[in-house]
């Protein structure tokens, strides 16, 4: 049998196609290693949301699932001594991560609270949740609130400034303690003030959580998560 000999030439081209091949493979590989390592060495957004027995459950599941989805680390923390386990507004029972206490220490680039009653009070009351709440303030990061909690849990505690633009679960009653504090009382069912953002309730708690990821991963990922939650 004969034996085919290619021209030297035409070998030539074969080897550089195969090497050029090779190269682009590798360097394809290399390429998304070091995006690979870019993504993992990103800091992971830590979020606080935490709860009390009558805390609102649609508002605590929107902010926890939807900043979830987003790529945050969200901690469920609840303020009930030595109680992990919360009776919801509704009667859901919710179990916490950890207990509020456990917060103390760490860093947060968002902390949120949900509304409903009596939770906002609890949450109010917590001398450890307002100390976070006030040195995430101090430090110029996010911090936020639906439903009762602007009124009820961030007015008297010093958290909202007099004549800063706010919202709230829009009852008379909360209201009026926001603006006997001098705040900016709006209508509309996101409002944003700096690092402040607050919101209405149940039903504002999707475009809320979702304004709070844009916040923190910006508007091309809040669109991401929009759609794929078919908001868009």
């Amino acid at each position: 049998m004969k034996r085919l000999l290619l021209p030297r030439s035409r070998s030539l081209i074969i080897f550089l196609a195969i090497a050029r091949r090779n190269q682009a493979f590798s360097t394809s590989i290399n390429s998304a290693r070091r995006l690979s390592t870019r993504l993992f060495d990103m800091p992971t957004k830590q979020v606080l949301v935490p709860i009390a027995d009558g805390s609102e459950e649609i508002e605590t599941t929107c902010l926890t699932d939807t900043l979830t989805r987003f790529g945050a680390h969200v901690t469920v923390a609840s303020v009930m001594a030595n109680q992990l386990v919360c009776r919801m507004s509704r009667g859901i029972k919710f179990e916490a991560d950890c207990l509020i206490d456990d917060c103390v220490s760490k860093e947060w680039d968002l902390v949120v609270l949900p509304g409903g009653l009596p939770g906002a009070e609890h949450l109010r009351d917590s001398k450890t949740l307002i100390d976070i709440l006030k040195q995430q303030k101090a430090a110029g990061k996010y911090y936020g609130a639906v439903c009762a909690s602007p009124a009820v849990a961030f007015a008297p505690n010093g958290l909202i400034e007099e004549g800063e633009p706010v919202t709230c679960y829009p009852a008379a009653g909360f209201r009026n303690t926001l603006n006997e504090l001098g705040a900016a009382v709006r209508d509309d069912r996101v409002v944003v003030s700096g690092k402040l953002l607050t919101s209405q309730g149940p039903g504002t708690s999707l475009e809320f959580a979702l304004r709070l990821g844009e916040e923190l991963y910006g508007k091309e990922k809040r669109d991401e998560i929009a759609k794929q939650m078919i908001l868009l």
